[in-house]
């Protein structure tokens, strides 16, 4: 994959949240991209493997995903049966998910452990199904309280996932993903310390590999190049920070970047926007668009 597929975002959600349930047979290439909130998978049957951040999960029916903003992802579809699922997207920024219990935790959770399956027992994955199809449900109506149940039910919904993933009540199955534990190490190393040097001569002396070598593993277990990786991650971070409130300059040094005019460029090239086009009240200035947006068909 090349620098310009790894600066696809997808997708774009006005809503709190937005459910879709999509059947297809398709025979398509599925290219690595991100989206600017949260994404539920509940996959239902069809021959997937699904890849987010190095890590290749093979999906079972009944099998969850909890794919976070940011992280760089995609489904690999055999087009021999349906792929049938249902997918949430879900704000990063709702108040009523942190009063109280913090319903986000399962997606920080899966981020600090980089495991993003949720694999139930029978019992559970009967829960969980009935629940997901009667927010389907819900989420179509137009009888009197629909709205307010669509909430609650996603709440519902929150809550039982956060129990399950932070507890650990699914099944630790070692035969459902496969990554190459260095590369792990490395993506997780480097997003938690994007503010330092991340230079590939840094990166190959601490994991002992000659640089070469280093790129193009990385390259093979992620599809995507060392650099482009590092320089993604930073411009969202600076991105995020920038629309937390943080001034354009800290924000430039603290997602890794040694001078304003590199930084500037990147910025531009990758959000077609300058930095202090993002709002500091935390929300990205966007144009309402004049249609609604399409079915995912990721």
């Amino acid at each position: 994959m090349d620098d310009k597929n790894l600066e696809k975002k997808a997708g774009y959600l006005l809503q709190d949240f937005r459910l879709f349930h999509i059947q297809d047979q398709l025979s398509k290439e599925f290219e690595f991209h991100y989206h600017d909130f949260h994404k539920i998978i509940f996959f239902l049957s069809g021959n997937v493997t699904y890849q987010i951040e190095g890590k290749s999960y093979y999906l079972k029916p009944q099998d969850l995903l909890l794919v976070n903003q940011y992280a760089l992802h995609k489904a690999e579809v055999a087009p021999t049966v349906p792929y049938d699922r249902i997918i949430l997207w879900i704000r990063p920024d709702l108040p009523h998910l942190i009063q109280g219990d913090d319903l986000y935790s399962c997606f920080r959770k899966a981020s600090d452990r980089s495991f993003n399956l949720i694999r139930l027992h029978e019992e559970l994955q009967r829960q969980l199904q009935d629940l997901f199809l009667h927010l389907e449900k819900v989420s179509k109506s137009q009888e009197f309280g629909a709205s307010q149940l669509n909430q609650a039910l996603f709440v519902q919904l929150m809550v039982y996932l956060n129990r399950i993933f932070l507890e650990k009540k699914y099944i630790q199955d070692q035969e459902s993903y496969s990554c190459d534990k260095q590369i792990q190490d490395l993506l997780r190393y480097i997003n938690h310390n994007l503010s330092d040097d991340l230079s590939i001569e840094i990166l190959s002396q601490k994991y002992y590999l000659s640089k070469y070598h280093l790129m193009r593993k990385f390259k093979a277990q992620t599809g995507y190049t060392l650099h482009s990786y590092i320089l993604q991650k930073r411009l969202l971070l600076a991105r995020t920070l920038i629309q937390q409130g943080i001034s354009i300059t800290t924000a430039c040094t603290q997602s890794g970047f040694g001078d304003y005019t590199t930084f500037s460029r990147a910025y531009k090239k990758q959000f077609h926007v300058t930095p202090s086009s993002h709002s500091p009240l935390g929300v990205t200035k966007v144009r309402k668009p004049t249609s609604t947006p399409p079915s995912p068909q990721f």
